[in-house]
């Protein structure tokens, strides 16, 4: 069983920085978790036909939506069974709910996760 808790939203005016986080609460390690991904979402829609924004496999290889590439960074910190999204030069098309989503393994048919979400805002 895995849960999954974004934190760190908030307000940022234009231009500047944000780091969200995804805590994972799991009894493994996210070493070992196969996918994970960070998608946005404007509030009160579907999270799961949201943009996937930013996603870390397992053999740490990373890929970007193009709409952030060169702006936003995901990693993860196994120490602290945390992702983060390091977002730079915000803009105001930014804001919006941001999730948390896990595979813990590949397969056809994987059994997945995602968290409730954090709001970030971009405005003056």
């Amino acid at each position: 069983q895995v849960q999954l808790v974004e934190s760190g939203g908030g307000l940022v005016q234009p231009g500047g920085s944000l780091t969200i986080s995804c805590n994972v609460l799991s009894s493994g390690s996210i070493f070992d978790i196969y996918l994970i991904v960070w998608y946005r979402q404007a509030p009160g829609k579907q999270r799961e036909k949201g943009e996937k924004v930013a996603i870390s496999l397992k053999d740490d290889s990373t890929s970007y939506a193009v709409s952030v590439q060169g702006r936003f960074t995901i990693s993860r910190d196994n120490a602290k069974n945390t992702v983060y999204l390091q977002m730079n030069r915000l803009k105001p098309e930014d804001t919006t709910v941001y999730y948390c989503y896990a595979e813990p393994t590949k397969g056809p048919a994987p059994r997945v996760y995602w968290g409730e979400g954090t709001l970030g805002t971009v405005s003056t």
